[in-house]
């Protein structure tokens, strides 16, 4: 069995200058629409390349995705999953457990994703990586995992975090 690649991405800055949008209506920031390509490019830069994207359905999520995906060499389905909106980390388990994919990223929100990631973490993951994401999981950042089991049989502490990109650390 190949080894599996999880990318865990942080959707890019929103904006709240409408204070009438509903939260799951807020676009991408300037920030948001400068760091999303940033880390389209370091991916394909890296070859982390998924075969499948599961991204919240918010607005600030698909556009992160839509940005991100224009840097990519190659086509990427999206799934946009309605329980990934601004989801718990057991939701989260539950949705990447019924992907079908070997390399997989998943869009969405904190701090269900930070908390995610944290809970993930096993075995043979990397401890500075994880020092750094729990002091923050900033907008745009991306953590990493290798996953020897299918999907459907993953579990928290079961992934290894290998790897914590943030825009800032890009320059």
């Amino acid at each position: 069995m190949p080894i599996r690649q999880l990318l865990i991405l942080r959707h890019a800055k929103s904006s709240w200058d409408d204070p009438k949008l509903a939260d799951f209506d807020r676009p991408l920031a300037p920030r948001g629409l400068k760091t999303a390509p940033l880390m389209g490019r370091e991916l394909s830069r890296r070859g982390w390349l998924p075969d499948l994207a599961l991204v919240s359905p918010a607005l600030r999520t698909r556009d992160t995705w839509r940005l991100v995906a224009q840097e990519l060499p190659e086509h990427v389905p999206a799934e946009f999953a309605e329980e990934l909106y601004e989801a718990a980390p057991a939701a989260i388990l539950a949705r990447v457990r019924q992907a079908k994919a070997t390399s997989l990223i998943v869009i969405g929100h904190n701090p269900g994703l930070q908390n995610f990631v944290l809970r993930l973490a096993g075995t043979g993951s990397d401890a500075d990586v994880f020092q750094k994401i729990e002091a923050k999981f900033p907008t745009a950042a991306l953590a990493r995992f290798t996953v020897d089991e299918d999907w459907a049989n993953i579990d928290f502490g079961g992934a290894r975090l290998t790897h914590f990109v943030r825009p800032k650390d890009l320059g």
